[in-house]
């Protein structure tokens, strides 16, 4: 299981985010539910999936109404099944109602990103270390990120800060791999360095240059296969672009070592989820 998530890591997001939808007030809740009218309520899944998120829900809740009581009875990193209650609120109806859709807003985006993860990751087999990418909603990266773990899969690096990624725009600007890779060592970085190459061509040129990892962007399986051949062990190979879930399950064998895919954080739908008043 991920280690659980540092409230300061979403306290602000999640305070932005109800700023975005009460605004000034909750007008339908204040002209229905009367403030002493209590309510006892559970998140329900409505497909199979893989949770995450659950704290940032329960953080909802409480700033709206502290005397708000979230059960948490699945964990992040679990899998849960349609039917399956994934946590309980009870207390103030009003306070309920109005964190109501922030809290799932967040809780089936995370939720998402994490099961479509699992999906990835279950097609790799073991076989391949399944990468997130710096593809995800602007502010949410962090919790794009901890979603992705909950899923079973790794981060790559988190931003422009902590890990050195030659593309080939990077290369087109230096007029080659070579030297590209130069002017990076020219910095007396200790970061690993990772090469995107396109071609058998580029691979030569990031192994030449005693890289750490090629990466193979957008090759058919044929190339990859041979780019694999080549690169035998000189360095760590990662997968990218067109990464469909068939297609991993098709290259998991390849001898890769990772493959990075940018649709689990930028284009992962939302978990059915939702809100049902119970009676205890």
């Amino acid at each position: 299981m991920p280690d659980r998530l540092d409230s300061s890591t979403y306290r602000r997001l999640v305070r932005e985010a109800l700023a975005e939808d009460v605004g000034p007030g909750d007008v339908t809740t204040a002209a229905i539910v009367p403030a002493d009218v209590r309510l006892s309520a559970a998140i329900v899944s409505n497909a199979t999936c893989v949770i995450a998120g659950v704290d940032v829900a329960r953080e909802a809740f409480a700033l709206v109404d502290p005397a708000i009581e979230f059960i948490d009875l699945c964990s992040d990193g679990s899998i849960c099944q349609p039917g399956d209650r994934v946590a309980t609120v009870s207390g103030p109806a009003a306070g309920i109602l109005t964190a109501e859709r922030t809290a799932l807003n967040f809780l089936q985006h995370l939720s998402g990103i994490a099961t479509r993860a699992r999906e990835f990751v279950e097609a790799a087999g073991g076989r391949l270390k399944v990468l997130d990418t710096r593809k995800t909603i602007p502010g949410l990266r962090a919790l794009a990120k901890y979603a992705v773990v909950c899923g079973g899969g790794v981060n790559h690096r988190v931003g422009l800060y902590d890990g050195i990624l030659i593309k080939d725009n990077h290369i087109a600007v230096a007029g080659g791999v070579a030297e590209a890779v130069r002017r990076v060592r020219a910095t007396g970085t200790l970061l690993p360095i990772e090469v995107e190459a396109s071609t058998l061509d580029e691979v030569d040129a990031a192994l030449a240059s005693g890289v750490d990892v090629v990466m193979l962007d957008n090759m058919d399986d044929e190339t990859v296969r041979a780019a694999v051949r080549e690169v035998d062990g000189r360095a760590r190979v990662e997968l990218s672009g067109g990464m469909t879930v068939d297609r991993v399950r098709r290259l998991a064998a390849a001898g890769a070592d990772y493959v990075s895919i940018g649709a689990i954080t930028h284009s992962a739908p939302a978990v059915d989820l939702s809100l049902c008043v119970i009676d205890g």
